[in-house]
């Protein structure tokens, strides 16, 4: 007699995850299946260096596990994982030692932006009154109307304004301009566009609310609280074991792949119909990041020293210098100058730096695909803001675009988005389907960042595909609590 799980998911990053928590929590016997010995995906935390100093391998900064609804009810502070927040959300020096600096208190952070701080609060402030509207809509299927009709039109207004050339009027000062047009970069793609403007007024309007926090002791901790859970609830997880076709899971009823597109195509193994097949091989990935890990000595030394207390900081210039490197990237070409984004973990987190060690992460955006090592453009670009930064290193460690698919093959070229951010495929991704997490596959379904909401740590992915199966599947229309007590 088969002893079948009654769900089987493949791949442990926080879509898998959530996914394994909802299904499991909901009285099902689940089966996680992760290719690597660590799971996690982009939650993965090691000792790069030193036994004592663990290094972020992925995501390192959390603004949407503040946020997102699937985090919020599963109640990270009550299993024991603590969001640290620094008192600068985002900083973005510029040249001669001068900065933006985004505090999490907007009034500090329009009173630093001097002219322009009227202008930061008239657009963040109708984005902090309806901010669990904005993070509803953004962080949904895309399949339906939004319940909050004015967080809507305060979304689609300013996103019109802020992901089209009209951002250039949107301030008058070169800090506040790259301030904002640092964040909309976080799409890696082309700038501006609707798609970076959405992404910068959520983001944006976080930093000011529930914050860009790092999880204390590293993003693994997160993937350790849901795990933990799953295995509460009675799954089991099968690590160092790849697949290859579907049919090595047995017959559970229903199967969730945390895997994108030309994974998922693979695994099918030409049992897909040939249109769905078609849809899926002209899904379109974007730019790559190149990762550099860093063991210092010292804090970072930035010119301006307030850049120091800020728990990310964005390395691109003015608004027009990354709207030109941003969109040449997205375009193949590789630049000199990439966008970098800079975190030293123990700004926030103290108990990550050891005395005359500490980790720094940092990644570039560069075109899909490219092999180059990281190392000399971004420690170029860090020491431009901070000059000696080169004399703290105390070891270092590049991965280029091209390696990143080897370690996690959903980053397609490096493509830590799993999948370009346009706008057409923000909403429409992987394929124009009304539910996008289920496949012709039956019981299979989609439930990676390729999918609706897209990339993130939120796991709303995972709880959303989850939800469609459950209730296609196994007729539950309602899931079980998601909080620890229950």
């Amino acid at each position: 007699m088969r002893n079948d799980p009654d769900v089987a998911i493949v791949g442990t990053g926080p879509n898998g995850l959530a996914a394994a928590v909802t299904m499991a929590r909901s009285g099902l016997r689940v089966a996680l299946y992760e290719q690597d010995e660590e799971i996690g995906g982009g939650l993965r935390t090691k000792a790069l260096f030193d036994d004592d100093v663990v290094h972020d391998i992925c995501a390192a900064v959390h603004p949407m596990a503040g946020a997102s609804p699937f985090f919020r009810a599963f109640d990270l502070a009550a299993r024991g994982v603590e969001l640290r927040h620094p008192a600068i959300s985002y900083a973005h020096p510029l040249d001669h030692g001068r900065a933006a600096l985004a505090h999490r208190d907007l009034e500090e952070t329009c009173a630093g932006l001097g002219p322009d701080g009227p202008r930061w609060r008239r657009l963040m402030e109708p984005l902090l009154e309806h901010s669990a509207g904005v993070v509803d809509i953004i962080l949904s299927d895309q399949r339906a109307l939004p319940r909050d009709v004015r967080a809507a039109s305060v979304l689609a207004r300013h996103t019109l304004v802020h992901g089209t050339r009209l951002a250039s009027r949107g301030f008058r000062t070169e800090e506040a301009r790259a301030l904002l047009t640092g964040v909309a970069a976080h799409a890696v793609g082309r700038l501006p566009s609707l798609a970076s403007g959405a992404v910068a007024m959520l983001l944006g309007h976080l930093a000011h609310s529930s914050g860009w926090p790092l999880p204390r002791g590293g993003s693994a901790r997160i993937a350790e609280a849901l795990a933990a859970d799953v295995r509460a609830h009675g799954g089991v997880f099968h690590t160092g074991q790849r697949i290859d076709d579907l049919r090595e899971l047995g017959r559970p009823k229903a199967v969730l792949l945390d895997i994108g597109p030309k994974a998922f195509r693979r695994l099918a193994q030409g049992r897909l119909p040939a249109g769905y097949a078609r849809s899926l091989a002209r899904f379109r990935y974007g730019p790559g990041a190149a990762k550099a890990d860093f063991l210092v000595s010292d804090p970072i030394p930035w010119a301006n020293p307030d850049v120091g207390r800020a728990g990310t900081v964005h390395l691109g210039g003015s608004q027009a210098q990354m709207w030109h490197q941003e969109t040449r990237t997205a375009r193949g070409i590789a630049t000199d100058e990439p966008f970098v984004l800079v975190v030293d973990p123990a700004v926030a987190d103290p108990g990550r730096a050891r005395p005359g060690k500490r980790p720094v992460w940092a990644y570039a955006h560069v075109p899909n695909g490219d092999p180059t090592d990281p190392l000399e453009l971004v420690r170029s670009r860090i020491e431009r803001y901070a000059p000696g930064f080169t004399d703290t290193v105390i070891a270092q460690r590049g991965i280029s675009a091209r390696d990143y698919e080897r370690y996690n093959p959903n980053y397609v070229g490096g493509d830590i988005s799993a999948g370009a951010m346009t706008l057409t495929q923000s909403v429409l991704r992987p394929t124009p389907r009304l539910d996008p997490y289920r496949t012709p596959l039956r019981g299979v379904y989609l439930c990676s960042a390729s999918t609706p909401p897209g990339p993130g740590v939120h796991g709303m992915t995972g709880y959303l595909a989850a939800r469609s199966a459950l209730r296609r599947e196994f007729g539950i229309r309602t899931p079980a609590p998601l909080a620890p007590h229950d």
